[in-house]
């Protein structure tokens, strides 16, 4: 029988069997579709073995549960928090709790360094690692609803028994092959609790502008930093607030009044009158009003007029060669824009650090020094000094 802990004593007893464990594993289940900050709706855990006692459903929603217990868990140096794709579980215990837990194992950046390919999905480790089934047909329910359904339950759960097994396979993978620090330096970002903050004065960065001059940039800027300040105070997704095509027609328009405002053809009904209307004219006013040396402006893309096809296409084959000699998703590498760089005549990045410059960049750096050529043996192509 499945086990749903709703209450704050229940939930510290199971966390102070937890700290006893070398792991446990964790999932999530939350809706996002209303809201700027997604809403906790279940939380899943397992604690290391077959024993699928062992494996607990969290309620959130129940009333008076504390999840400090949980939080307090995560916080416990001795015991690691394994977890697949991480990223937004991580951004919802930051929100909710002000912790990252740690120290941390996500089975989706470990499978792309033990050679699964790239952001492999939770169902194709349980295929391939566990050789198990996975029903996935409750993925899209309401998981806010209460009571949850058996089917409900049984596919929560399943998120954390296999990944149990999933977890000691990689581990174990990772440790064979002596590729453990590949992992930490993956794990960097996501543990950075920096990445979970929203800044409203950075969001018009996530605007597709291209070729803007930095005077409009400077109206994109307030428009876009008084929509997510809006959303996060009322918990509504940005877009109910103001549309990235409608904020864009702002920019364009420039309203200095309310009356100006309720001439725009896309902006939705609750934004033409009251606060966000208010809000929106005074965005523009202070765009315009921004002095000249305070004005934003894109980053400069790379000078690619050095750019060298043919190098390019080198580097290509190479970054191929080593990647399937390493086991290791090449995009996970290096992105085709790097190799651009490269051909470019860059020499720094991602790629020429850590785990990857011992992979890739050493040699890529050799072949831009013509100290190395790329020669066919077979089906396979090696490098070979000059």
């Amino acid at each position: 029988m499945t086990q749903t802990i709703s209450t704050t004593d229940a939930l510290a007893a199971y966390c102070a069997r937890a700290k006893d464990a070398t792991y446990v594993t964790v999932d999530t289940e939350f809706l996002r579709e209303r809201t700027y900050y997604a809403q906790l709706c279940l939380v899943q855990m397992a604690l290391p073995g077959t024993d699928d006692a062992d494996a607990v459903l969290i309620d959130p929603l129940a009333d008076g549960l504390s999840l400090d217990p949980l939080y307090e868990l995560f916080r416990a140096d001795g015991v690691v928090k394994v977890f697949h794709a991480a990223r937004q579980d991580l951004e919802i215990f930051h929100v909710e709790g002000g912790v990252v837990p740690a120290p941390l194992f996500d089975t989706q950046v470990a499978a792309m360094v033990c050679g699964f390919g790239e952001q492999v999905g939770y169902e194709t480790l349980v295929r391939r690692i566990a050789n198990a089934p996975l029903d996935k047909s409750s993925r899209f329910t309401d998981w806010s609803r209460r009571p949850l359904s058996d089917a409900q339950k049984t596919y929560a759960l399943a998120d954390v028994t296999h990944l149990r097994q999933i977890y000691e396979h990689l581990q174990e993978r990772l440790e064979k092959s002596g590729r453990t620090h590949w992992m930490e330096e993956e794990l960097g970002a996501l543990t950075d609790a920096s990445s979970y903050i929203v800044d409203p004065e950075e969001a018009w960065q996530r605007l597709k502008l291209r070729n803007a001059s930095p005077k409009v940039l400077a109206i994109a800027r307030e428009l876009a930093a008084f929509r997510e300040r809006m959303a996060q105070e009322r918990n509504i997704p940005r877009s109910r607030i103001l549309k990235d095509d409608a904020l864009m027609e702002l920019v364009s328009t420039k309203p200095k009044s309310l009356e100006d405002l309720s001439k725009s053809r896309l902006l939705l009904r609750e934004a033409r009158k009251g606060a966000i209307a208010e809000g929106l004219v005074e965005a523009v006013k202070r765009g315009l009003d921004t002095p000249q040396s305070d004005w934003p402006r894109l980053p400069k893309g790379r000078d690619r007029s050095a750019l060298n096809p043919a190098l390019a296409d080198l580097l290509r084959v190479l970054l191929k060669a080593k990647a399937e000699e390493a086991g290791v998703a090449s995009k996970l590498i290096a992105s085709s824009s790097d190799l651009d760089d490269i051909a470019s005549g860059e020499r720094d990045g991602i790629w020429a650090r850590g785990w990857r410059r011992e992979v890739f960049g050493e040699a890529a750096l050799q072949l831009l020094d013509g100290k190395i050529a790329l020669a066919a043996e077979g089906e396979r192509v090696k490098t070979v000094p000059v």
